[in-house]
């Protein structure tokens, strides 16, 4: 009898030991999960810049290394939804709607400016407000003549530049634009009427889908969003009004490769190698001016992320731990 009470003593103390060891480290959990979501957390902002609401996607700790991520036609920072969360683990991660894109606003084209000048003066106010200091950008189609006009403009913050099918040389351009150079050279109403199939549903879905290998890989949400911003009323003008003053940035093409080799900046390209609007000879180009360029190519096409951004996260951050703080 004595020995069956001690018996029940004992098991009795374990299972209030293991019990409150339990509850400790249920008390401990919450804890660790919090840590977790506080660092993987995307924020969605909004921030007024010169008169427009300019919309923001923005992870990672502030005052960890910054990356800028600028998207391109006809998309929004909603294509960096999937490599947020890889880079935020260990960067302060800013992605911007340009104007006339994405949920930031979209006046009327007879009431702002689009060009690609305008756009990065617009951009060059939103690193201001936001006491952007020191960071590394990824530029991507549209976002490649805006990021490079906001580097050649403020050399000292730029850490590092990662272009993904961004061009910014002649041998990059493929046949696709030879109807928007005609455009450039005749930018009559007639050649503009024939240009509207652009922002059509077809074009879109082109877009996101040639020279993919695998299209199931491509998100219905990604060109569905996108195509849904297209098709506000007026947003036919905007983009015409770009795909014109694209011409901009190519007669802007000698001032980059001027920066590059004066500056020598770190640079990463990550290219699909079937994009069919950037060719790769346009990623291998940046080497002429930057010779320790780092280059690879995913085989993919133009939005590469859609279907790679587990191997582009991983060598991006790479990249990125080689940078000056």
């Amino acid at each position: 009898m004595k020995n069956t009470s001690i018996h029940l003593f004992i098991g009795s103390l374990l299972n209030l030991l293991l019990i409150n060891s339990t509850e400790a480290q249920l008390d401990h959990q919450p804890n660790l999960n919090n840590q977790v979501m506080k660092n993987s957390s995307v924020h969605y902002r909004t921030i007024k810049v010169n008169g427009l609401n300019l919309f923001y996607r923005e992870a990672g700790a502030a005052n960890a290394p910054a990356i800028l991520l600028l998207h391109g036609y006809p998309t929004s920072s909603h294509m960096f939804r999937n490599l947020i969360p890889i880079l935020s683990k260990k960067y302060h991660v800013i992605a911007p709607d340009l104007p006339g894109f994405g949920y930031s606003d979209a006046p009327d084209h007879d009431k702002f400016k689009y060009t690609f000048d305008n756009l990065a003066n617009t951009m060059q106010s939103f690193i201001d407000k936001l006491g952007m200091k020191r960071f590394a950008v990824y530029i991507f189609d549209y976002g490649a003549p805006v990021g490079l006009r906001l580097a050649m403009a403020n050399p000292e913050k730029i850490t590092g530049i990662i272009t993904q099918n961004g061009n910014a040389y002649e041998e990059g351009l493929s046949k696709e634009w030879n109807p928007i150079q005609k455009y450039w050279k005749d930018p009559s109403q007639a050649n503009r009427d024939s240009l509207r199939d652009f922002v059509s549903k077809k074009a879109t879905w082109f877009q996101y889908h040639e020279g993919v290998s695998d299209p199931s890989l491509i998100a219905p949400e990604s060109y569905t969003l996108d195509q849904y911003f297209l098709d506000r009323p007026g947003n036919i003008e905007i983009q015409l009004d770009l795909v014109k003053d694209y011409r901009t940035n190519v007669v802007l093409y000698p001032k980059f490769h001027e920066y590059f080799r004066s500056y020598q900046p770190r640079l990463l390209a990550v290219w699909g190698n079937k994009d069919p609007f950037f060719l790769p000879a346009g990623a291998e180009a940046y080497k002429k001016d930057i010779p320790d360029a780092i280059v690879k190519f995913y085989n993919t096409g133009h939005f590469a992320l859609e279907t790679n951004v587990t191997e582009i996260g991983a060598d991006i951050l790479d990249f990125m731990a080689t940078l000056p703080k």
